[in-house]
């Protein structure tokens, strides 16, 4: 799938907004921000309150969102690839169709979470996924099976209570 993807370009290596820029859009959206379409490539959004905050189809790589709350957001088809959700909140996030190989996700909660992501070789270390669903989509076929991925993950500790 990534044969064709030229990740140095632009759209998948840089920011188009500033974190500054994101904080004004989260208080303007009070909660229901729309970042999605957006490259937010290595932004620092880190601690910040992104609960409910539409991410959908966003360009997220290498971008820092460590002890950020994502609790309620929409990450649907993100480019998340290297990206650092380190004790991050992602309670009842939806995660679908997104591509976050290699991102760092220690002591995040996914905790009821619909997660079907690609997350291969991510860093799961002690991360929650009580009441998570990482099942396959089975509405979903004509895509190919859409469920989680997390060949060659860290899982050490993780939580899929």
């Amino acid at each position: 799938m990534m044969r064709h993807v030229d990740l140095s370009s632009p759209m998948f290596s840089s920011a188009e907004i500033t974190r500054a820029e994101a904080e004004t859009m989260l208080k303007a959206g009070r909660g229901g921000a729309d970042f999605s379409g957006k490259s937010l490539n290595g932004l620092d959004l880190s601690g910040l309150d992104l609960s409910g905050v539409n991410f959908r189809a966003a360009r997220l790589n290498k971008a820092n969102f460590a002890n950020a709350r994502l609790d309620g957001a929409v990450l649907d088809q993100v480019w998340a690839l290297g990206a650092d959700f380190s004790g991050a909140s992602l309670k009842k996030a939806h995660l679908f169709g997104s591509q976050m190989q290699d991102s760092k996700c220690d002591g995040a909660d996914f905790s009821g979470a619909r997660v079907t992501a690609d997350l291969s070789r991510a860093s799961l270390r002690h991360a929650k996924f009580a009441g998570a669903d990482l099942a396959p989509d089975m509405k979903n076929q004509s895509m190919g099976l859409m469920r989680a991925v997390l060949k060659s993950a860290d899982l050490a500790g993780a939580d899929f209570e």
